[in-house]
């Protein structure tokens, strides 16, 4: 999450336009990347003519410049200052080979200066640059406004956006998630296609969990790890009544989960949280699961391998946090507002005034005493984006949906993670839910991102994406 974006900037021109437009149009840009500190990759203004690109040699040189730095590169801006010259755009990205998010600007006309010393025309040139993309059958995103200035703040939120969409296209790009133990035998719910995962990129590094309680079992209290994760635990959240035994038990079992994910450079993990972990360890691993998710490393229950990348998908759009919940009661008769819940793993941003404590209704199966590491919190209210990303067998593909809600501050008198959420037309979203046969466990963050979650996973992964309730066009 710490990746400087870097974008590469095509600059179309039209020989017969004012040279000086696109200088122009270098130094708004290169003022806007500054602003919001990203990178830009952009030919010279010796390279090619005024830096701007409109022959078939000038777009080799640019395109040359792109393939050198494509492992930098995440996204491409494609400016126009002028009508600009839509083949020469078109075969910049075709011989760069880059398979990134693209976004096309261009620049307004103003009424007073349009003669031929300042006249832009881009108004019509973006119409067939975005035509010739679709032609060459290339992805593309556009802004809200269909002409904007890069001083403008609407094109500053365009920006912003699409930085979001490129942090998550890139991220899901060779994603690696540990599937920790086995599912829990009555949750066929969590079921997922590793085949279909891995053709999108996406690998599975599974374990026993029988290895993680064996090798956790071997650790002793005075290890220096051991006493390092037991400090960190202690700093991260009152322990409440926690017996320091069990303290030390969930240490030795996050040290075991840090050494697996960074043995296999795993970026995620879903982790068989019930039963055996209580009945044959003695504790929940929710503590550990919460810990890092907070450090952007998201953990998901009962080995929900579709829901850790639901989280993960999230988090790059947000940049923050996310949880895994069950949509999980009805609020009173409120249509539109519902409980979302889970047993205590939810990363501390989302519940303020965390404390460690134990699972009850998992306590009445193994016991409460084998249950602590369960986390307490009620979460505030806030914007909301939920969703769920998930494998479809049958069609051989990924689904998923989202839609954006509010946190809220309404009475909840109950115990685990919680909070209340307001969804417009939730009875609609449960509907398609239900008849779309997605599962029980959504995920949340805190931002309004549904947005860019589509126009990642939607136009640039070819997922089917439902965005419930979304803005009209």
């Amino acid at each position: 999450m710490n990746h400087q974006i870097t974008l590469g900037v095509i600059i179309g021109n039209r020989d017969f336009f004012p040279d000086i437009l696109v200088t122009e149009a270098r130094k708004d840009i290169s003022e806007l990347a500054t602003k919001v500190g990203i990178n830009l990759i952009m030919v010279g203004d010796k390279e090619t003519k005024l830096g701007g690109v409109e022959t078939f040699q000038e777009a080799k040189t640019c395109a040359d410049l792109f393939r050198k730095n494509a492992d930098k590169i995440d996204g491409i801006l494609v400016c126009l200052p002028n009508f600009g010259d839509e083949k020469g755009v078109a075969d910049v990205i075709r011989l760069s080979n880059l398979k990134v998010p693209i976004l096309i600007q261009g620049y307004p006309d103003e009424l007073g200066k349009m003669n031929v010393a300042r006249r832009r025309d881009a108004f019509c040139g973006k119409i067939s640059v975005c035509n010739n993309l679709k032609q060459y059958g290339i992805p593309y995103s556009i802004t809200q406004k269909h002409v904007v200035h890069p001083s403008d703040p609407d094109f500053e939120k365009d920006l912003q956006k699409f930085l979001g969409v490129c942090r998550v296209v890139r991220g899901l790009s060779n994603l690696r998630i540990g599937a920790v133990g086995a599912r829990p035998g009555a949750f066929n719910t969590v079921r997922y296609s590793e085949k279909i995962l891995e053709r999108n990129g996406i690998s599975v590094t599974t374990v026993d969990l029988s290895e993680i309680i064996g090798n956790a079992d071997k650790l002793k209290e005075s290890d220096v790890k051991v006493k390092e994760n037991l400090d960190a635990i202690k700093a991260y959240s009152p322990t409440g009544k926690t017996p320091s035994e069990k303290l030390v038990q969930m240490a030795k079992m996050g040290v075991v989960l840090s050494d697996f994910m960074e043995a296999n450079s795993l970026d995620a993990t879903a982790i068989q949280c019930w039963t055996s972990v209580q009945e044959n360890y003695g504790c929940n691993v929710c503590t550990n699961m919460s810990m890092m998710s907070d450090q952007l490393m998201p953990s998901a229950c009962e080995v929900d391998v579709t829901g850790t990348l639901t989280m993960y998908a999230m988090q790059l759009a947000s940049g923050s946090p996310s949880a895994l919940v069950d949509w999980n009661n009805n609020y009173a008769d409120d249509d539109n507002k519902c409980v979302l819940f889970h047993c205590g793993n939810w990363a501390k941003s989302f519940i303020p005034d965390i404390q460690i404590g134990t699972a009850p209704i998992l306590g009445t199966m193994v016991g409460e005493e084998n249950t602590y590491g369960a986390l307490e919190g009620r979460t505030p209210a806030g914007l909301l984006t939920y969703g769920r990303i998930s494998t479809f067998d049958s069609d051989g593909n990924i689904r998923a949906y989202f839609g954006e809600g509010m946190f809220t501050n309404d009475e909840l008198n109950t115990f685990g993670n919680r909070a209340v959420a307001s969804v417009p037309k939730l009875q609609k979203l449960m509907r398609y839910i239900c008849n779309n046969g997605f599962e029980h466990h959504a995920v949340m963050n805190a931002s309004h991102t549904a947005g860019i979650l589509q126009e990642a996973l939607e136009k640039y992964l070819n997922w089917d994406v439902h965005y419930h309730n979304a803005p009209e066009e």
